[in-house]
Protein backbone atom coordinates (compact mmCIF):
# COMPACT_ATOMS: atom_id res chain seq x y z
CA UNK A 1 0.00 0.00 0.00
CA UNK A 2 1.08 3.58 -0.42
CA UNK A 3 0.54 6.89 1.31
CA UNK A 4 0.21 9.87 -0.95
CA UNK A 5 1.44 12.96 0.90
CA UNK A 6 2.12 16.04 -1.27
CA UNK A 7 2.08 18.46 1.70
CA UNK A 8 2.40 16.22 4.69
CA UNK A 9 2.46 19.03 7.27
CA UNK A 10 -0.82 20.50 5.97
CA UNK A 11 -2.97 17.35 6.05
CA UNK A 12 -5.89 18.61 8.05
CA UNK A 13 -5.98 22.06 6.49
CA UNK A 14 -6.74 20.72 3.02
CA UNK A 15 -9.28 18.08 4.05
CA UNK A 16 -12.21 20.50 4.02
CA UNK A 17 -11.62 21.36 0.35
CA UNK A 18 -12.25 17.79 -0.84
CA UNK A 19 -15.91 18.31 -1.57
CA UNK A 20 -15.19 21.28 -3.88
CA UNK A 21 -12.16 20.01 -5.79
CA UNK A 22 -11.04 16.48 -6.57
CA UNK A 23 -7.42 15.92 -5.49
CA UNK A 24 -4.87 15.16 -8.16
CA UNK A 25 -2.42 12.27 -8.13
CA UNK A 26 0.98 13.49 -9.35
CA UNK A 27 4.54 12.23 -9.54
CA UNK A 28 5.33 14.39 -6.51
CA UNK A 29 3.23 12.23 -4.22
CA UNK A 30 5.71 9.85 -2.56
CA UNK A 31 5.36 6.16 -1.93
CA UNK A 32 5.40 5.08 1.72
CA UNK A 33 5.07 1.40 2.57
CA UNK A 34 2.68 0.08 5.19
CA UNK A 35 4.50 -2.22 7.61
CA UNK A 36 3.49 -5.87 7.60
CA UNK A 37 1.95 -5.56 11.08
CA UNK A 38 -0.37 -2.93 9.58
CA UNK A 39 -1.18 -5.11 6.57
CA UNK A 40 -1.97 -8.09 8.79
CA UNK A 41 -4.17 -5.96 11.07
CA UNK A 42 -6.09 -4.54 8.12
CA UNK A 43 -6.79 -7.99 6.73
CA UNK A 44 -7.88 -9.34 10.11
CA UNK A 45 -10.12 -6.38 10.89
CA UNK A 46 -11.85 -6.64 7.52
CA UNK A 47 -12.36 -10.39 7.97
CA UNK A 48 -10.89 -11.31 4.58
CA UNK A 49 -11.75 -14.82 3.41
CA UNK A 50 -11.35 -16.88 0.25
CA UNK A 51 -14.60 -15.61 -1.29
CA UNK A 52 -13.49 -11.96 -1.13
CA UNK A 53 -12.29 -9.68 -3.90
CA UNK A 54 -9.88 -7.17 -2.36
CA UNK A 55 -9.10 -3.92 -4.18
CA UNK A 56 -6.20 -1.84 -2.88
CA UNK A 57 -6.28 1.81 -3.94
CA UNK A 58 -2.65 2.91 -4.17
CA UNK A 59 -1.14 -0.57 -4.06
CA UNK A 60 2.59 0.23 -4.15
CA UNK A 61 4.60 -3.00 -4.05
CA UNK A 62 1.38 -5.04 -3.90
CA UNK A 63 1.88 -6.41 -0.42
CA UNK A 64 -1.71 -6.18 0.82
CA UNK A 65 -3.42 -8.02 -2.04
CA UNK A 66 -0.56 -10.49 -2.21
CA UNK A 67 -0.89 -11.22 1.51
CA UNK A 68 -4.69 -11.53 1.16
CA UNK A 69 -4.18 -14.14 -1.55
CA UNK A 70 -1.38 -16.03 0.25
CA UNK A 71 -2.94 -16.13 3.70
CA UNK A 72 -6.67 -16.24 2.97
CA UNK A 73 -6.99 -17.40 -0.64
CA UNK A 74 -8.74 -14.17 -1.67
CA UNK A 75 -8.60 -12.63 -5.13
CA UNK A 76 -7.23 -9.12 -5.44
CA UNK A 77 -6.59 -6.10 -7.62
CA UNK A 78 -4.01 -3.40 -6.93
CA UNK A 79 -4.34 0.05 -8.48
CA UNK A 80 -1.42 2.48 -8.76
CA UNK A 81 -0.54 5.38 -11.04
CA UNK A 82 3.21 4.56 -11.04
CA UNK A 83 4.11 2.00 -13.76
CA UNK A 84 7.33 1.07 -11.95
CA UNK A 85 5.40 0.04 -8.86
CA UNK A 86 2.85 -1.85 -10.95
CA UNK A 87 5.73 -3.85 -12.49
CA UNK A 88 7.27 -4.42 -9.05
CA UNK A 89 3.97 -5.60 -7.57
CA UNK A 90 3.42 -7.95 -10.51
CA UNK A 91 6.90 -9.42 -10.00
CA UNK A 92 6.27 -9.79 -6.26
CA UNK A 93 3.02 -11.64 -6.94
CA UNK A 94 4.84 -14.06 -9.22
CA UNK A 95 7.52 -14.69 -6.57
CA UNK A 96 4.78 -15.33 -4.00
CA UNK A 97 3.04 -17.78 -6.33
CA UNK A 98 -0.27 -15.88 -6.41
CA UNK A 99 -0.24 -14.44 -9.95
CA UNK A 100 -3.36 -16.43 -10.75
CA UNK A 101 -5.30 -14.71 -7.96
CA UNK A 102 -4.12 -11.11 -8.08
CA UNK A 103 -3.34 -8.48 -10.70
CA UNK A 104 -2.15 -4.89 -10.80
CA UNK A 105 -3.11 -2.01 -13.08
CA UNK A 106 -1.64 1.39 -13.80
CA UNK A 107 -4.56 3.76 -13.27
CA UNK A 108 -5.78 6.87 -11.50
CA UNK A 109 -7.71 5.73 -8.41
CA UNK A 110 -10.34 8.41 -9.08
CA UNK A 111 -11.07 6.83 -12.47
CA UNK A 112 -11.07 3.24 -11.20
CA UNK A 113 -14.21 1.11 -11.12
CA UNK A 114 -14.05 -0.69 -7.77
CA UNK A 115 -17.73 -1.66 -7.62
CA UNK A 116 -16.85 -5.38 -7.71
CA UNK A 117 -14.88 -5.20 -4.44
CA UNK A 118 -16.07 -6.86 -1.26
CA UNK A 119 -13.09 -5.30 0.59
CA UNK A 120 -11.43 -1.96 -0.24
CA UNK A 121 -8.10 -1.07 1.36
CA UNK A 122 -6.30 2.27 1.24
CA UNK A 123 -3.54 4.39 2.73
CA UNK A 124 -4.59 7.79 1.45
CA UNK A 125 -4.77 11.29 2.86
CA UNK A 126 -8.03 12.69 4.26
CA UNK A 127 -8.84 14.78 1.17
CA UNK A 128 -8.57 11.67 -1.00
CA UNK A 129 -10.75 9.66 1.38
CA UNK A 130 -13.41 12.37 1.35
CA UNK A 131 -13.32 12.65 -2.43
CA UNK A 132 -13.83 8.86 -2.71
CA UNK A 133 -16.45 8.68 0.06
CA UNK A 134 -19.59 9.04 -2.12
CA UNK A 135 -18.45 6.18 -4.34
CA UNK A 136 -17.51 4.03 -1.35
CA UNK A 137 -20.94 4.60 0.20
CA UNK A 138 -22.53 3.50 -3.09
CA UNK A 139 -20.85 0.07 -2.93
CA UNK A 140 -22.88 -3.00 -2.05
CA UNK A 141 -24.09 -2.91 1.56
CA UNK A 142 -21.77 -5.04 3.66
CA UNK A 143 -18.64 -4.11 1.70
CA UNK A 144 -15.76 -3.55 4.15
CA UNK A 145 -13.48 -0.55 3.80
CA UNK A 146 -10.20 -0.34 5.69
CA UNK A 147 -7.99 2.73 5.94
CA UNK A 148 -4.52 3.12 7.36
CA UNK A 149 -4.37 6.17 9.66
CA UNK A 150 -6.91 8.48 7.99
CA UNK A 151 -10.65 8.78 8.52
CA UNK A 152 -13.59 9.85 6.35
CA UNK A 153 -14.84 12.94 8.13
CA UNK A 154 -18.23 12.60 9.80
CA UNK A 155 -18.68 9.05 8.52
CA UNK A 156 -17.36 7.53 11.73
CA UNK A 157 -15.56 4.21 11.61
CA UNK A 158 -17.34 1.07 12.83
CA UNK A 159 -14.11 -0.06 14.48
CA UNK A 160 -10.56 1.16 14.96
CA UNK A 161 -7.35 -0.29 16.33
CA UNK A 162 -3.93 1.24 17.02
CA UNK A 163 -0.85 -0.94 16.62
CA UNK A 164 2.83 -0.14 17.38
CA UNK A 165 5.01 0.33 14.29
CA UNK A 166 8.57 1.01 15.55
CA UNK A 167 10.00 1.32 12.02
CA UNK A 168 7.29 3.62 10.64
CA UNK A 169 9.05 5.95 8.17
CA UNK A 170 6.70 8.93 8.63
CA UNK A 171 5.35 10.84 11.66
CA UNK A 172 6.94 11.19 15.07
CA UNK A 173 4.61 8.70 16.73
CA UNK A 174 5.64 5.15 15.91
CA UNK A 175 2.16 3.66 15.71
CA UNK A 176 -0.62 3.31 13.15
CA UNK A 177 -4.40 3.44 13.50
CA UNK A 178 -6.47 1.10 11.37
CA UNK A 179 -10.08 2.13 10.70
CA UNK A 180 -12.88 -0.12 9.45
CA UNK A 181 -16.20 0.85 7.88
CA UNK A 182 -19.00 -1.45 6.75
CA UNK A 183 -21.08 0.08 3.97
CA UNK A 184 -24.61 0.44 5.39
CA UNK A 185 -27.82 -0.41 3.56
CA UNK A 186 -30.04 2.56 2.78
CA UNK A 187 -32.99 2.11 5.11
CA UNK A 188 -34.08 5.69 5.79
CA UNK A 189 -37.79 6.27 5.18
CA UNK A 190 -41.15 4.69 5.96
CA UNK A 191 -41.79 0.97 6.20
CA UNK A 192 -45.10 -0.91 6.62
CA UNK A 193 -45.47 -4.12 8.56
CA UNK A 194 -48.01 -6.50 10.06
CA UNK A 195 -46.93 -7.71 13.48
CA UNK A 196 -47.45 -11.17 14.91
CA UNK A 197 -49.27 -12.33 16.88
CA UNK A 198 -52.57 -10.86 15.80
CA UNK A 199 -51.55 -9.03 12.63
CA UNK A 200 -51.46 -5.51 14.06
CA UNK A 201 -50.45 -2.83 11.54
CA UNK A 202 -47.23 -0.93 12.20
CA UNK A 203 -45.40 1.84 10.41
CA UNK A 204 -41.70 2.37 10.96
CA UNK A 205 -40.20 5.78 10.22
CA UNK A 206 -36.44 5.35 10.11
CA UNK A 207 -33.82 8.09 10.13
CA UNK A 208 -30.27 7.34 9.05
CA UNK A 209 -26.93 9.14 9.24
CA UNK A 210 -24.46 6.77 7.60
CA UNK A 211 -24.65 3.67 9.89
CA UNK A 212 -26.33 5.55 12.75
CA UNK A 213 -30.01 4.59 12.97
CA UNK A 214 -32.93 6.14 14.86
CA UNK A 215 -36.67 6.61 14.41
CA UNK A 216 -40.14 5.72 15.60
CA UNK A 217 -42.79 3.07 15.05
CA UNK A 218 -46.54 3.69 15.11
CA UNK A 219 -48.56 0.83 16.59
CA UNK A 220 -52.23 1.15 17.47
CA UNK A 221 -52.12 4.93 17.14
CA UNK A 222 -49.14 5.29 19.48
CA UNK A 223 -45.73 6.55 18.37
CA UNK A 224 -42.89 4.69 20.09
CA UNK A 225 -39.17 5.42 19.96
CA UNK A 226 -36.67 2.93 18.60
CA UNK A 227 -34.05 2.03 21.21
CA UNK A 228 -30.62 0.38 20.91
CA UNK A 229 -30.76 0.75 17.13
CA UNK A 230 -27.93 -0.87 15.17
CA UNK A 231 -27.22 -0.87 11.43
CA UNK A 232 -24.31 -2.93 10.12
CA UNK A 233 -24.30 -3.60 6.40
CA UNK A 234 -27.70 -5.06 5.55
CA UNK A 235 -28.39 -6.07 9.16
CA UNK A 236 -30.44 -3.88 11.48
CA UNK A 237 -31.83 -4.37 14.97
CA UNK A 238 -33.66 -2.27 17.54
CA UNK A 239 -36.02 -2.46 20.50
CA UNK A 240 -39.36 -0.82 21.20
CA UNK A 241 -40.89 -0.52 24.64
CA UNK A 242 -44.66 -1.02 24.41
CA UNK A 243 -46.00 -0.59 27.93
CA UNK A 244 -44.46 -3.37 29.98
CA UNK A 245 -43.50 -5.39 26.89
CA UNK A 246 -40.24 -5.11 24.99
CA UNK A 247 -40.46 -5.80 21.26
CA UNK A 248 -37.13 -6.90 19.80
CA UNK A 249 -36.71 -6.52 16.03
CA UNK A 250 -33.88 -7.71 13.81
CA UNK A 251 -33.53 -8.44 10.13
CA UNK A 252 -31.76 -7.84 6.84
CA UNK A 253 -32.72 -5.10 4.40
CA UNK A 254 -32.59 -5.67 0.63
CA UNK A 255 -34.62 -4.71 -2.42
CA UNK A 256 -37.15 -2.63 -0.49
CA UNK A 257 -37.88 -5.31 2.10
CA UNK A 258 -36.73 -6.20 5.59
CA UNK A 259 -36.86 -9.88 6.54
CA UNK A 260 -36.16 -11.03 10.08
CA UNK A 261 -37.60 -11.78 13.47
CA UNK A 262 -39.68 -10.16 16.20
CA UNK A 263 -39.01 -11.30 19.74
CA UNK A 264 -41.54 -10.80 22.53
CA UNK A 265 -40.59 -12.36 25.85
CA UNK A 266 -39.66 -15.97 25.19
CA UNK A 267 -41.48 -16.09 21.86
CA UNK A 268 -40.07 -15.40 18.42
CA UNK A 269 -42.12 -14.56 15.32
CA UNK A 270 -41.33 -13.93 11.71
CA UNK A 271 -41.10 -10.23 10.89
CA UNK A 272 -41.39 -8.64 7.46
CA UNK A 273 -41.51 -4.98 6.46
CA UNK A 274 -41.93 -3.29 3.09
CA UNK A 275 -41.06 0.21 1.96
CA UNK A 276 -44.00 2.60 2.11
CA UNK A 277 -42.31 5.55 0.34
Amino acid sequence: MRLRAPLFGLLLAVASAAAQEQPAITEETPYVQSGMVVVETMLKMSGVRSSDFVIDLGSGDGRIVIEAAKRYGARGLGVDYDPRLVRLATENAAKAGVSGRVSFVEQDIFKTDFSAASVVTMYLLPEYNLALRPRLLALRPGTRIVSHDWDMGDWHADARMTVPVPDKPVELKKSSTILLWIVPARVEGSWRSSLAPGGRSAQFDLRQNFQELSGTVSIGGRSLLLERAVLKGTFLSFRVQEGKRTLRFNGHAAAGRISGQLGIGEHTYRWRAQRAD
